[in-house]
């Protein structure tokens, strides 16, 4: 069982910065891929970012495309998104999650494992 916690949500204003991080409970440096998705009431979960064990290689959604950038310190069992240049359609309810390794990195919810509770998100104009 994995526990994964999402800190640095907050309000922010259009064009501004926000580093999300996310917390594991236990080693996930050797087994697990992390995803980053958001999601907006009435929205489906939507697919943000991941990265794989190693951290060389991500994969982004086409929407956070050359804005935000994913990474992982393995040895602090913690997963980061950066988000630069945020727009007032970012707001929404971030999640971060785990999979166990597959081939190519997962981009759908249904192929992670553990889920942490999520942060919010705030763009204002």
């Amino acid at each position: 069982q994995v526990q994964l916690v999402e800190s640095g949500g907050g309000l922010v204003q259009a064009g501004d910065s926000l580093r999300l991080s996310c917390t594991a409970s236990a080693r996930t440096g050797t087994k697990y891929d992390m995803g980053w998705f958001r999601q907006s009431p009435g929205k489906s979960r939507e697919f943000v970012a991941a990265i794989t064990v190693s951290g060389r290689d991500t994969k982004y959604g086409e929407s956070v495309k050359g804005r935000f950038i994913a990474s992982r310190d393995n040895d602090k069992n913690t997963v980061y998104l950066q988000m630069n240049s945020l727009k007032l359609e970012d707001t929404a309810i971030y999640y971060c999650a785990a999979a166990l390794v597959v081939l190519g990195l997962p981009t759908t919810p249904n192929l992670y494992n553990y889920w942490g509770q999520g942060t919010q998100v705030t763009v204002g104009s």
